[in-house]
């Protein structure tokens, strides 16, 4: 039964922090943004709790939404907070102790002036307030099994549990609505360059030709299966077969993969296509969405989209996504030791990075970060601080390096490491001798390791890696293994290395890397059947396989396929960055857990035997 609460006018009230703060909707989207306005209120209320304003003083509102906190002012008066989408509104009200937290309400009341003294400048609303107040309790609530107002004290098992709760706290209804805005932008962004959103089949047929793939069993016939797509890929390219031109959709993807902080079991992408294009051209496209989406999530426009060849990346970062918000660049000291006595050096590559002021780190710091560099796959790791140079040293008065192996290293060496390295005073130098990629590849996470800025911290660099090895790596038959998948064109000044040296062939590829994660990656694909032969035959497909496994991409490449080339991003990592999220669960609705468990619903969950049967399924013992 509906609880009704009738205010007498009071002349004073208690003014305290308010649980909750939000700017106007969407909550958590800043104002130079221009996210749409939300709709006019219709149905029960006729305004949202967090736009109630100056402009509507002196009149009669309605509000519903849901009890956000009541404070006690004497034996009658209490301070209502009551809290929608857009943010939170005080209500004065008369007999409110029947009101607990959470319960669903709809005030009518007038708007007024809050008395002077007593604004709230952290609330969006602080300058007024609802009197004369009439609750009605539209729906109880128990005590919810957290407080909302302070989600970071909440184990996140509780909070996916409750989803539907957690859903309700600022933090998740701004990150949410900054997805919306940033699909938005994406649409616009594509709608202006001319693409047609298409839809694909989310049912597919299987092609292992990457990450492990979702099985759909057909009951209508009996041992086959559907699987869910890992991406539209093939699809989208017999679109440009079929003259779409310039697709994109906003898709639905499905990888069985193991689950990390910026990987989901499902996950939503911008995919897109076109026809008659070259790279940059499909960079300019990508790079227009995502800046149009940065705009309208944050109001700043980025202004550079720089491009770094993949060489460079590992080179400079020892990573093809590389964070370039802070320096500690790896530089490559492998000429200073190239006539060393010191057989820890004497290795294809030797590259070192600098911590500023790590001179200072104690034993133990040091050799964990020893052990971490085994742990990745190094045979160790040399630290050495830079020191004032002592009497005897060779390097009297001047910069030396001081460190266990020291005494292995001719005094030239040390100075030599110290200049090109840049080391000054109180520095430490990490070096990592091996070969090329994994001295690389292990510096560059240490470098991540000791360097990197929390996400929400330091500026969004972008950049395009491009110019990725086609191949990467051989097989346990010493065949190549195909860096992205088997459709990617290769380099045309490098085909005649097919014969000669295919580990050499560059592709025309690319990713887009905000701060350090991977966005998306695209490339231009193959449309010629004598490129494609040649590229299946590097990889040990033989016809019959190729047939079998993409006969009808290849079909369709004999009735005029256009050159075309493509790219696909990851919106929950997009949207992760510039919400300032560590964890795309934190922008996905309803995610699952690290073990691929949904806590609120508890799949996966069992059929029945009847369903079973129906399937034709039945499960053996391992």
């Amino acid at each position: 039964m509906a609880l009704w609460l009738q205010h007498l006018t009071h002349g004073s009230d208690e003014r305290g922090p308010m649980n909750t703060v939000a700017p106007p909707a969407p909550a958590g989207l800043p104002a130079t943004a221009g996210p749409p306005a939300p709709p006019a209120p219709a149905g029960l209320r006729t305004r949202y709790c967090g736009l109630v304003g100056i402009e509507d003083v002196g009149k009669q509102v309605h509000v519903c939404g849901w009890v956000a906190r009541r404070r006690e002012h004497g034996e009658h008066l209490a301070f209502l907070d009551v809290r929608d989408h857009t943010g939170v509104v005080q209500c004065v009200v008369d007999g409110a102790s029947a009101l607990r937290p959470e319960y669903v309400v709809r005030v009518t009341g007038t708007v007024r002036r809050r008395p002077e003294g007593t604004a709230n400048d952290q609330l969006a609303t602080g300058d007024v307030e609802i009197g004369d107040c009439v609750v009605e309790t539209l729906n109880e609530s128990e005590p919810p099994p957290f407080v909302l107002g302070s989600p970071g004290q909440v184990d996140e098992a509780v909070r996916l549990r409750y989803r539907y709760i957690d859903l309700r706290t600022e933090r998740m209804q701004a990150n949410l609505r900054l997805r919306a805005v940033v699909n938005a932008a994406i649409r616009r962004s594509m709608d202006r360059q001319g693409f047609l959103e298409l839809e694909t089949p989310l049912l597919w047929t299987p092609t292992p030709e990457g990450a492990r793939e979702f099985a759909v069993p057909s009951r209508h016939q009996r041992g086959a299966f559907y699987v869910l797509p890992q991406s539209p890929q093939i699809a989208k390219q017999l679109a440009m077969v079929g003259g779409i031109d310039r697709y994109y959709q906003i898709a639905r993807c499905m990888r069985d993969e193991d689950l990390r902080a910026d990987r989901q079991f499902e996950f939503t992408q911008l995919d897109l296509e076109a026809s008659f294009v070259g790279e940059r051209d499909v960079r300019a496209f990508v790079s227009d969405a995502v800046a149009e989406a940065t705009e309208s999530a944050t109001g700043e426009r980025p202004s550079e989209f720089p491009e770094m060849t993949w060489s460079e990346a590992i080179d400079r970062y020892g990573s093809d996504n590389p964070d370039l918000r802070f320096a500690m660049e790896l530089v490559d000291v492998t000429a200073v030791l190239a006539a060393t006595q010191f057989t820890a050096f004497r290795a294809p590559a030797v590259k070192a990075i600098v911590l500023p002021g790590g001179a200072e780190l104690g034993r133990a710091r040091l050799d964990a970060l020893v052990e971490r560099a085994r742990g990745l796959g190094a045979k160790g790791l040399v630290w050495m601080r830079a020191v004032q140079g002592e009497a005897g040293s060779g390097a009297e008065g001047a910069l030396d390096l001081a460190s266990p192996v020291a005494k292995f290293l001719a005094a030239d060496e040390r100075a030599g490491i110290a200049a090109r390295t840049g080391a000054r005073l109180g520095d430490l130098v990490l070096l990592v001798a091996d070969a090329h990629r994994t001295a690389c590849e292990v510096l560059g996470q240490i470098r991540l390791d000791l360097g990197r800025p929390p996400v929400d911290e330091g500026p969004r660099r972008f950049v395009w890696i491009v110019d990725f090895p086609l191949f990467d790596g051989t097989d346990d038959d010493g065949r190549p293994q195909a860096a992205h998948h088997p459709f990617t064109m290769p380099h045309p000044d490098d085909l005649e290395l097919f014969a000669t040296d295919p580990l050499a062939v560059r592709a025309q590829s690319y990713d887009l890397v905000l701060n350090g994660w991977e966005l998306g990656s695209g490339s231009i694909r193959i449309h010629r059947a004598d490129i494609q032969r040649k590229v299946f035959a590097a990889l040990g497909i033989d016809e019959h396989e190729a047939q079998a496994r993409f006969g009808f991409l290849l079909g369709a490449f004999r009735y005029g396929a256009p050159p075309h080339g493509g790219f696909a991003f990851g919106i929950d990592r997009l949207v992760a960055l510039l919400a300032g999220e560590e964890n795309i669960r934190e922008v996905i609705a309803f995610p699952k857990t690290q073990s691929g468990s949904d806590l609120m619903t508890g799949a996966p969950g069992e059929l029945s035997a009847r369903q079973l049967r129906e399937l034709g399924i039945r499960f053996l013992e391992p």
